[in-house]
């Protein structure tokens, strides 16, 4: 019996996306969000490279799932790496390129723990990091922060040690003073934390909190 069916038989709401992410199920979290626009975090930033009279450049858009993001970018005159540890992004995301844009995008399928970062104008994590173990968080943050060149960005989301989801071993929680010092050697253009709590009728209400991050390496 698939998931489905047994929320119909349990008479539960239907799994949404944040469902499907809790436990991993990452196709079934590409059919969820599928079409959604790029993350706020990521439009702020580009949006910086412009005022400064940049329109293009190469990005690295992280766990880049369903393609969102690395839709945005191309249509922007970027180059992309989008990468994802699971094949079916891909194909959700080649699909909705056009084509005059597809030489400026390249995919390719890698975990967290295997990444080689190329030097790039931009890292774009939208909400990639949490669901990176513990124990190489560390070293894939370094990666980042050495591949980005002076006066490039890093566009993401870190989740705070207070959400829900903070006790899920594998997952990558910080405070508020733990971002401030992974964000050492930048300059912080926006820090918006977001805390909140589902609303009941949801399938598995949650407590959430995000620090959604633009910065800007020295």
């Amino acid at each position: 019996m698939n998931e489905q069916d047994k929320s119909k038989k349990l008479d539960l709401p239907p799994m949404g996306a944040q469902d499907f992410s809790e436990i991993e199920d990452w196709s079934g979290y590409f059919n969820a969000v599928l079409g959604k626009g790029a993350r706020d975090t990521l439009i702020a930033a580009l949006d910086s490279f412009e005022q400064e009279g940049y329109n293009s450049g190469f990005a690295v858009d992280l766990a880049a799932g369903e393609g969102r993001d690395s839709l945005e970018l191309l249509g922007r005159n970027w180059h992309v790496l989008a990468t994802d540890n699971h094949p079916e992004a891909f194909s959700h995301l080649w699909a909705r390129v056009p084509e005059v844009l597809k030489p400026n995008l390249t995919t390719t399928e890698v975990s967290f723990n295997d990444m080689k970062f190329p030097n790039c104008d931009m890292v774009n994590a939208s909400f990639a990091l949490p669901f990176c173990e513990p124990q190489h968080f560390e070293v894939l943050w370094n990666k980042i922060i050495a591949s980005i060149r002076p006066g490039g960005r890093f566009a993401g989301q870190f989740f705070g040690s207070r959400d829900t989801w903070a006790s899920l071993p594998n997952r990558s929680h910080h405070s508020r003073e733990e971002v401030l010092k992974l964000l050492d050697g930048f300059s912080i253009e926006m820090i918006r934390e977001e805390e909140r709590d589902d609303p009941p009728e949801l399938r598995k209400p949650k407590h959430w909190q995000i620090f959604h991050i633009v910065a800007r390496k020295h």
